[in-house]
């Protein structure tokens, strides 16, 4: 069974490095910007906070989530504003985790599985071919617990 998002994110202010919670306006903001809603889970981490490095600090932290302000599509992120075009990934692919050197943990905001989005490995060197960028979880909160229950960089590629 799922560990409950709550324990998840008491877990994140206990042991790694949360930043301070988004606003309600803040939240808003954000879905307007960006043209979509943020699914319970993604909501209640951005209200519990706004982003955070896991497991270490910046500049060895093999995670963080990206603040609000920081989310951007797949193709931006990997390509640059430049090439925002359909030729560089699809427009449902957003950037929510840096795992660092380029490479990117995406949420795909056209599909959803029991009101969830599922997350995506952004492998810079192979975006956007689905080969080998593959699934990384079903939801958000699968894969926080993945992170931090496996403390370790890329669990789902078994690094």
């Amino acid at each position: 069974m799922a560990t409950s998002m709550s324990r998840l994110l008491e877990e994140v202010s206990r042991d790694h490095f949360p930043y301070p919670p988004a606003t309600p306006e803040e939240i808003e903001e954000f879905e307007r910007r960006v043209g979509w809603k943020l699914d319970p889970d993604l909501r209640a981490f951005y209200l519990h906070c706004n982003g955070a490095e896991l497991i270490e600090r910046l500049p060895d932290s093999p995670y963080r989530i990206l603040p609000l302000s920081q989310i951007v599509r797949a193709r931006v992120a990997i390509f640059g504003k430049k090439n925002d075009d359909d030729a560089h990934g699809p427009a449902s692919m957003w950037a929510i985790c840096d795992v660092q050197d380029g490479n990117y943990v995406l949420v795909d905001v056209a599909r959803q599985e029991n009101g969830r989005y599922p997350l995506t490995d952004g492998y810079h060197e192979a975006w956007p071919n689905p080969k080998y960028c593959g699934p990384v979880a079903i939801s958000f909160s699968e894969f926080l617990e993945q992170v931090l229950r496996t403390r370790r960089g890329l669990y789902w590629l078994g690094e």
